[in-house]
């Protein structure tokens, strides 16, 4: 109930716990976010601070007695805080006492992740994974150790965020699921620390389309949701789009095929909005309607609709960009598949080698996996001659 009421108000739980010090009358580290965090897990019950917590949000203290005293409630909606690890990752994160760092020093860490940004655009996970590392490593290093004031905090803890969003990318695509898992968990605490919403429903939708991927599919629908329901519907349009785009995904990983297709037509209706509203963040500049027709045809493929599938994935590769090799190996993937699920398997070949050749030289785990879905799916035309010589050729 504490969760649900402090979302409502669209407050981080540092926040909260700073109201509830007001109402109390008390310095504002008397009670921290940490607290606040143990309250929403259940860990700990709030007793003496739950009067002011209750005077903070605004509703009358009988309500929260009757809530405690019932325990927990079936049927809860996951949230972004469900997802988050047990203690703080970001507590050593403490405003230290060395150079002090202003707003040039943001604007500078700023440029060294979109410049990150970018380079993942043409390179691979294997490729980028040591310098994105060092790079967070860095930005943890100043927000630890440098003296700033308030505004100058988040925007630090903001680009911590958005470097961990990058990083976390990076990792997966390198193969390194665990590692990339601590590291969104990471960004999602600076991000809710900073109060930027949008980022932690980016985050929180990185690690979502991670879980899906990687066998765990049921958290990565629930995550994908409280993605979405993070940043609300006043979300810039941009990324309230991605983010349905990546619960489309999650419903089709766990074969939910109507939730998907009815997520993909939102996507396309909120990215319709774009410019009418709050500007998009500069991270999301790739979101466009061809990356939506990107996740339209991988949909359509793992749902085998490859009359849906093949048109619009041949549409996207025909203006695709060649230098953005890993992509365009994935996308390739999906078109192979959904053309021997159209019973074209000599087609279906040529565009499988186009993987498999695309894929050597590129260190990403995700072009690997997808080399050895399309050789597999191709085992049903073995005895076609073409398929056979990628078969063997492969082997």
């Amino acid at each position: 109930m504490i969760r649900r009421l402090r979302q409502n108000k669209g407050w981080s739980q540092t926040r909260l716990a700073a109201e509830a010090c007001r109402a109390a009358g008390l310095p504002s580290d008397s009670l921290t976010r940490q607290d606040i965090y143990r309250y929403e897990k259940g860990k700990r019950t709030p007793r003496e601070w739950l009067p002011f917590i209750t005077a903070a949000l605004g509703v009358p203290l009988v309500e929260f007695q009757q809530a405690a005293g019932a325990g927990a409630q079936e049927g809860v909606p996951v949230t972004v805080a469900d997802f988050l690890p047990d203690g703080d990752p970001l507590a050593p994160l403490k405003a230290g006492h060395g150079r002090r760092i202003g707003a040039r020093d943001v604007t500078d860490l700023a440029g060294r992740v979109h410049g990150l940004r970018l380079a993942d655009d043409v390179l691979a996970g294997g490729d980028l994974i040591s310098p994105a590392l060092r790079e967070l490593k860095s930005a943890v290093k100043l927000y630890r150790e440098g003296s700033h004031s308030d505004e100058v905090g988040r925007a630090l803890l903001s680009q911590i965020g958005e470097l961990a969003q990058i990083a976390g990318w990076i990792a997966s695509d390198a193969g390194r699921h665990e590692e990339a898992e601590r590291i969104y968990k990471l960004g999602m605490s600076a991000a809710q620390q900073a109060e930027d919403r949008t980022l932690v429903g980016n985050l929180t939708g990185s690690l979502a389309y991670q879980y899906s991927n990687t066998g765990q599919e049921q958290e990565g629908v629930a995550l994908a949701r409280a993605a979405l329901d993070q940043t609300g519907e006043d979300a810039p349009a941009k990324a309230r789009a991605l983010y349905l785009d990546r619960v489309a995904w999650a419903h089709t990983k766990a074969n939910e095929a109507q939730p998907a297709m009815r997520a993909l037509g939102e996507a396309s209706e909120a990215l319709a909005e774009d410019g009418e509203g709050r500007e998009s963040p500069q991270y999301l500049y790739w979101v466009d309607a061809g990356e939506l027709q990107v996740m339209d045809s991988r949909v359509y493929t793992e749902l085998k609709r490859p009359l849906r599938a093949v048109p619009l994935l041949r549409e996207v590769l025909a203006r695709y960009d060649a230098t953005h090799t890993r992509e365009l190996a994935l996308y390739l993937s999906w078109l192979a598949v959904a053309l021997a699920d159209a019973n074209e398997p000599e087609e279906a070949a040529a565009t499988a080698q186009r993987v498999i050749t695309l894929s050597a030289d590129v260190a990403s785990e995700r072009t690997a996996e997808r080399v050895k879905v399309v050789l597999q799916r191709l085992e049903e035309y073995r005895d076609v001659p073409e398929v056979r010589e990628v078969l063997d050729e492969a082997a």
